[in-house]
């Protein structure tokens, strides 16, 4: 079997593929075609060679395009030299016989859509491998880079977002409004619970009824409009989370930000974008705020009109409603990594060097108290997650988080989670109460998430009390001002103490402060510092000394940061430490 992959740009690539089993088209490595796009599912397309042609059977989840027409989690029969549309991609399967006779197939560009949908066939004559004249150009991805050249770390790598990233109908929100009143009424959708809007089987029944209201309202959609897709956006609006749904099943977005029905933004590569995605109106987005938070057990509404939740994939989010928020219902979403990074990756996107991820696996390993300080979105939780794993599998670790984000490897791993109160007021337990109770529950370390409060100094005094090795999160942007913080959060406990002895307890604590930052310019993520806590100087002033530091020097010509990571040849007070537990040799630098 040939394959050819062909790009708006008018390039075509061609594979050869032995076809004696099922072939498959995606996005992952393990697929025989590999398609670097994030609108192509993971596996994406079969491939099946059949007497009389081809059976394609999709198993995406934007579905295929198949001439005039969408298809998706079914199978289609199809002859050979048959064009489908595979994200911003267009495949034509040949047999070598028909290349002689025909030549390779000329660009491949998608069809426009029909206003009304009409049965699939194959393209032009017989056997010809020639698109039709219909056909127009789509944006293509180019191929996201692997290996040392990746560049320093980012978000899994994809073409940035736009108005081409997502397709946009152009279908009014009044026209939108009224099939989904339809919709209500054909199905009587208001009075369902919400564990029946999640049944399986309710989602043919939706689409069914939306194809039947599609066919009614035919007049008012605009002549070009893709109803296969439109059925889709209005099912994922009365059964799942809207628009959101494709962008949770992206894996290159990061984080998703919906400002109000008509202004979604993501972060993908470490730069926040505007989607042209949106939902119908400000109902659409509290009914999804709803459906997160209900089986949940919280609740939404003008008394308590902001809320945090988990979804089914750990992923974190924000809501918050009028009268807080004024433009309408927002919501944020930070989404769950399916795959933990480890020191390697870290080092391959060149967050860090080698050097730095040997001395930071010694710290850990030789029970040293670490801080990561940062921004938002710098990448703390991340950071946090790679140095938890370095921490021996035979130590009992209790981690203690908001929202739970961390995975660690390790099998002696207890994660607490701590919870609001619920409707009455009742039932909260914060991550004070946790660090409290965790010192009773026999940890070799605590590995908080994010110290914000008064959880701050139970950690300090963890620290000092047998529970070496401890690590946590806070904001700040160098490591003195995380001190400084760390300070303000003792206070915050609501014990009388003096300054001079909080100043003391943390520099006693504190072991090294690791400075996570992220640049704007490009979405790059870095450690920009790595500096030990040696005690109070005769002032009472922290003695703080880098060990290594990020430098920039400039700015690239495509918009990234330059610069180079240093070794300051400050040798560390502990260095003793990592000598007696045969971590460096004597003579040894770090």
């Amino acid at each position: 079997m040939l394959v050819y992959i062909a790009h708006a740009d008018g390039r075509v690539d061609q594979s050869a593929v032995v076809a004696d089993h099922p072939i498959t088209l995606g996005r992952e490595a393990h697929n025989d075609i590999v398609l670097p796009s994030p609108e192509v599912s993971r596996k994406h397309l079969t491939v099946d060679v059949a007497a009389d042609g081809l059976i394609l059977t999709d198993s995406s989840a934007n579905g295929t395009r198949l001439g005039p027409q969408k298809f998706k989690g079914q199978s289609a029969q199809c002859p050979w030299g048959t064009t489908v549309g595979v994200g911003p991609f267009q495949v034509t399967f040949a047999t070598a016989a028909q290349v002689a006779a025909h030549g390779p197939p000329a660009q491949a560009v998608f069809p426009a859509p029909p206003s009304q949908p009409s049965p699939a066939s194959p393209p032009t004559e017989s056997g010809s491998l020639r698109p039709t004249a219909e056909e127009k150009p789509v944006a293509t991805k180019k191929k996201p880079k692997k290996g040392k050249d990746a560049g320093p770390y980012r978000e899994p790598a994809a073409a940035p977002a736009g108005d081409d990233d997502y397709a946009h109908l152009n279908v009014s929100v009044e026209v939108r409004r009224q099939m989904h009143r339809m919709l209500l009424e054909n199905l009587d959708l208001a009075s369902l619970e919400q564990d029946k809007m999640d049944d399986k089987a309710m989602r043919p029944k939706v689409r069914a009824a939306l194809r039947r209201i599609v066919t009614q309202v035919a007049d008012q959609l605009p002549p070009d409009t893709d109803t296969a897709q439109l059925i889709d956006e209005l099912t994922d609006e009365a059964l799942g989370l809207g628009p959101l749904e494709r962008l949770i099943a992206d894996d290159s977005v990061s984080e998703i930000m919906v400002v109000d029905p008509e202004t979604i933004y993501i972060e993908r590569n470490g730069k926040v974008v505007r989607t042209n995605m949106r939902f119908t109106d400000n109902d659409s987005v509290r009914a999804v705020i709803e459906r997160i938070v209900t089986p949940l057990g919280r609740r939404i509404d003008e008394s308590s009109p902001l809320v945090d939740a988990r979804l089914k994939d750990g992923s974190r989010v924000n809501a918050i409603i009028p009268p807080l928020a004024l433009r309408g219902p927002c919501i944020t979403i930070r989404k769950f990594s399916k795959e933990a990074l480890d020191m390697d990756d870290l080092i391959r996107f060149g967050s860090m060097t080698d050097p730095m991820a040997r001395f930071l696996k010694r710290c850990v390993i030789s029970r040293k108290n670490i801080i990561v300080s940062g921004g938002t979105g710098s990448g703390k939780t991340t950071l946090l997650n790679v140095l938890s794993g370095a921490i021996p599998e035979f130590e009992r670790i209790i981690t203690i988080e908001d929202a739970a984000e961390l995975r660690l490897g390790q099998p002696h791993v207890v994660s607490l989670e701590a919870r609001p109160a619920n409707m009455e007021g009742r039932g909260e337990f914060s991550i004070r109460d946790l660090v409290k109770n965790s010192l009773r529950m026999r940890p070799d370390r605590i590995i908080v998430g994010e110290c914000r409060s008064g959880e701050a100094l139970d950690m300090l005094q963890a620290m000092n009390t047998g529970h070496e090795g401890s690590m946590t999160t806070t904001h700040a942007n160098s490591p003195p001002e995380a001190l400084s913080r760390l300070e303000t959060l003792v206070l915050m406990a609501g014990v009388d103490m003096p300054m001079r002895a909080a100043r003391e307890q943390i520099a006693e604590s504190i072991d090294l402060v690791v400075q996570q930052t992220r640049f704007t310019v490009d979405g790059s993520r870095r450690i920009t510092s790595i500096s030990e806590v040696a005690g109070l100087d005769p002032d009472g002033e922290y003695r703080v000394f880098e060990i290594f530091s990020f430098e920039r020097t400039g700015t690239g010509p495509k918009g990234e940061v330059l610069g180079e990571y240093r070794a300051s040849g400050y040798l560390p007070t502990f260095l003793e430490d990592f000598i007696a537990q045969g971590l460096v040799k004597d003579g040894q630098f770090l």
